[in-house]
């Protein structure tokens, strides 16, 4: 079984880094193309919600289509008891300072979360491009706020750092652009935005930027014809500078998610807890209840470590990569609280890393008898990864999935090292686990037990 593991992933290799394919601007051809072998290696990015929107600050990212869209009360109060009549989404835009954005800094604390690489938001729906969009004329970085290409300044710190990938995520449509607006009441029939406005956008973010993921979103329930996707991204794949490293999503139009494009996002938060037959991501956040950053925030909206790491340990085990959110303050920090939660998931990878960098599915993704436990493999390696959220109280943990061979089957504690182990009955086998003091334990929040010899 591990030959055959490892010839698919060797012809899969070749096909990505050798292909001489030319894709056509059709679905059937576009979803044939295999994902490129650095991002399911990876496992695990950051997402960057970052924007205009971070100025108020209130509710989340959607802060303007509540306010004045849909006319949320809870939104259209703030507004009215906070700022002056006649204030204007616009008038946040010189807010949007940035003055204490470092780039090298955000790098650091992304880099020591134990990503492999991260996306930002070069433009949300409200249409603020971070990057000096000739297309986004007086509503980007250089020309308000900053005065700074944001995105020029983070995939530049980002390159000198070796071990990230850049991603970038664009929106497709805005709210309150009235060439979209347009179009929209035309049915669609029209496309004078996505032919001025977004599609110009994309190949400017390729072209200059060379991302080796692009995040697609917000289509507006528009089509992907609406779009020109295929076309796009047949172009992307077939002549852009990233042609042979670029990874991409699945919403590049209505009816597109989780059923075309490169990995499958299907909803925000997605974790199906099962095997897919394509490669999907989970992204999610640390802010239960916003992408962008909120000040009224309490800190029972957040994510705590143990949960972060269960949540990352469910989805590499069920095939799928971790997107997981932060979203920085309007001048530029990300909260500690953020940082507090990226670098202690980046200190358990660091004991338990093998278990999820460059890993596969396993045949059973959680354990027959003991809940709780999920598991990945290196099949070229012969490793078996179980990975238990809870430290037994009884000094031993069942695992009923392994089938094991006196004599030939080893297991070891991540960080710690060989373990004693017995078969049981029924089938699998009894690890007895070692009595450690809180200072001797390899790390926190999750522990990985490696099976060799085992299958």
């Amino acid at each position: 079984m591990a030959v055959v593991h490892r010839v698919g992933f060797v012809i899969l290799l070749f096909m990505v880094t050798y292909c001489t394919c030319r894709y056509e601007p059709t679905w059937e051809s576009i979803d044939s193309r295999p994902i490129p072998g650095w991002y399911d290696e990876a496992k695990v990015g950051i997402f960057i919600h970052w924007g205009v929107f971070s100025v108020p600050s209130f509710g989340s990212e959607w802060f303007w289509w509540y306010w004045q869209g849909t006319k949320v009360p809870h939104y259209v109060n703030f507004m009215n008891k906070n700022y002056p009549p006649g204030f204007t989404y616009g008038d946040f835009g010189p807010m949007f300072t940035a003055e204490f954005f470092n780039a090298k800094q955000w790098v650091d604390i992304f880099a020591s979360s134990g990503a492999k690489y991260i996306v930002l938001t070069t433009k949300h729906h409200e249409g603020f491009t971070l990057w000096g969009s000739k297309n986004s004329w007086n509503w980007n970085a250089v020309d308000v706020g900053p005065r700074r290409d944001l995105v020029d300044e983070l995939s530049t710190a980002l390159r000198d750092h070796t071990s990230l990938h850049l991603g970038l995520y664009h929106s497709l449509f805005e709210w309150f652009h009235p060439l979209f607006n347009q179009d929209k009441a035309n049915s669609y029939k029209t496309n004078y935005f996505p032919t001025t406005k977004s599609l110009p956008e994309l190949y400017d973010l390729v072209t200059k930027f060379k991302p080796e993921i692009l995040w697609s979103d917000g289509d507006g329930n528009a089509p992907d014809y609406y779009w020109n996707s295929t076309s796009f991204l047949a172009w992307l794949y077939n002549d852009s500078p990233v042609k042979d490293t670029v990874v991409t999503n699945d919403r590049w139009g209505y009816g597109t998610i989780c059923k075309h494009g490169g990995f499958y996002t299907c909803t925000d938060r997605y974790n199906p807890g099962h095997l897919l037959k394509r490669k999907w991501e989970n992204c999610m956040t640390i802010d239960q209840k916003s992408w962008g950053y909120r000040r009224e925030a309490v800190l029972q909206d957040y994510l705590s470590t143990g949960d972060i790491i269960k949540t990352l340990v469910e989805t590499v085990s069920c095939g799928g990569n971790l997107l997981i959110n932060v979203g920085p303050t309007h001048d530029g920090r990300i909260a500690p609280i953020f940082e507090e939660r990226l670098r202690q998931m980046g200190q358990w990878l660091k004991v338990n890393g093998e278990a999820i960098y460059s890993t596969t599915a396993w045949r059973a993704q959680n354990d027959t008898v003991t809940c709780g436990v999920w598991y990945t493999a290196k099949p070229q390696e012969k490793a078996i990864y179980a990975i238990t959220l809870s430290w037994p109280t009884d000094g031993s943990i069942i695992l009923g999935a392994p089938k094991v061979t006196e004599g030939q089957t080893q297991v070891a504690l991540l960080g710690y090292k060989e373990l004693k182990w017995e078969p049981v009955a029924a089938g699998g086998l009894r690890v007895y686990l070692p009595q450690l003091s809180p200072s001797e334990m390899p790390c926190s929040w999750a522990w990985t037990l490696k099976l060799t010899g085992a299958s």
